[in-house]
């Protein structure tokens, strides 16, 4: 298939640059995943749109601060967003001086991360951060032109990015948020994303309990999400596009609800793109979950066979997206485009702060 097969004109002023004003407000689109059908609610009846024995799965995954300010040692500002953490730093190379503090640091970790302005960071370069609390070295640079940075610190590098860092919100919002929580899921517990699994911005405490309370078992996996997420897909043939990769955890207590409650007949309703990936990824050709930690890089257009989820909730994407394609794959490219002409003629808020769809 081709990207312009994904194609569709978004009028500007339905990108959502802020969250609404009560998480389950949100306007929430349903789709009968075989006929196309749709139905418009409000994220709050989402309890009346499931049954008894279907089971939620929401990703538990924290955004970090993973977006730093600083300058080189020799001057010259510069922006990088942390990406995902490496298992080893690299051996050879010491920490920039930035006074006394440095000669105290004990602790060390290598990210892969985005970087502006990208000449800036040639292999070698060090970087300070704060008052030198932070700093950092360039090690290597990755073929897609990402860059490996060693950073040096005291204590534990999540309190250093709680002080320095700031949250990295998508390229396509201009707007800085008052309250960094607003993108944040209300259940977010393990930090490690560069950005929110979006679709479970929707829910609130209250609206968890009423779900539970209703006899639908809610789940958690963890995936943290890199920002490859908005990566646009850049080659004409999508089977060319290479997926970027993303660690995830599936507890042995959420593989063994899965699978007993498809077997029970009820449905597993992935929340957002993320968890559907965590799922297919780890689901054998029957649809059984097994429990894994590790990497995937699972990249699911049309033609794609799902075997680990029955629904899904997920916002409105962007045009060519791999998650547009996502969704086309789980109730058909015709359907999908559908719906989204459909809800823009009735203004729906798109993207990260926008409203939603279910699809079952």
């Amino acid at each position: 298939m081709q990207k312009s097969d994904f194609y569709f004109d978004l009028p500007k002023e339905l990108i959502a640059q802020t969250p609404i004003e009560h998480r389950e407000q949100s306007r929430l689109l349903m789709m009968d995943r075989r006929t196309g059908k749709t139905a418009h609610h409000h994220f709050y009846e989402l309890p009346n749109l499931l049954k008894k024995g279907d089971c939620l799965i929401l990703n538990d995954s924290r955004v970090i601060p993973a977006r730093l300010l600083g300058q080189k040692d020799t001057g010259g500002a510069v922006e990088i967003v942390l990406l995902r953490e490496m298992e080893a730093p690299h051996p050879d190379l010491a920490a920039p001086e930035a006074g006394a503090r440095c000669s105290e640091i004990k602790s060390t970790t290598t990210w892969e991360c985005l970087v502006r302005p990208g000449r800036k960071f040639k292999e070698g370069t060090k970087l300070v951060f704060g008052d030198g609390e932070l700093t950092a070295v360039v090690t290597n640079e990755t073929d897609g032109g990402n860059r490996l940075i060693q950073f040096f610190f005291e204590g534990i590098f999540l309190e250093v990015l709680e002080r320095l860092g700031r949250t990295p919100l998508p390229p396509y919002i201009t707007e800085e948020l008052e309250d960094s929580e607003r993108y944040q899921t209300v259940y977010s517990k393990v930090s490690g994303s560069a950005a929110a699994p979006t679709a479970g911005l929707h829910f609130t405490n209250e609206l968890l309990e009423e779900i539970a309370a209703r006899g639908i078992e809610i789940r958690y996996i963890t995936l943290h999400v890199g920002l490859g997420t908005f990566r646009p897909v850049k080659v004409d043939n999508i089977e060319e596009h290479q997926m970027h990769a993303e660690y995830f955890i599936i507890p042995e207590d959420t593989a063994e609800t899965v699978n007993r409650v498809r077997a029970n007949g009820g449905r597993v309703v992935a929340v957002g793109t993320t968890s559907c990936r965590a799922l297919e990824a780890c689901a054998d050709e029957h649809g059984i979950i097994t429990p894994f930690s590790g990497f995937t890089e699972i990249f699911i257009y049309p033609g794609y066979t799902y075997r680990g989820i029955d629904g899904l909730i997920t916002n409105f994407h962007l045009p060519e997206s791999t998650l547009i394609m996502l969704v086309s794959a789980f109730c058909g490219r015709e359907n999908t485009m559908n719906a989204y002409h459909e809800a823009i003629d009735l203004r729906y808020r798109f993207f990260s702060f926008g409203d939603a769809m279910l699809i079952v």
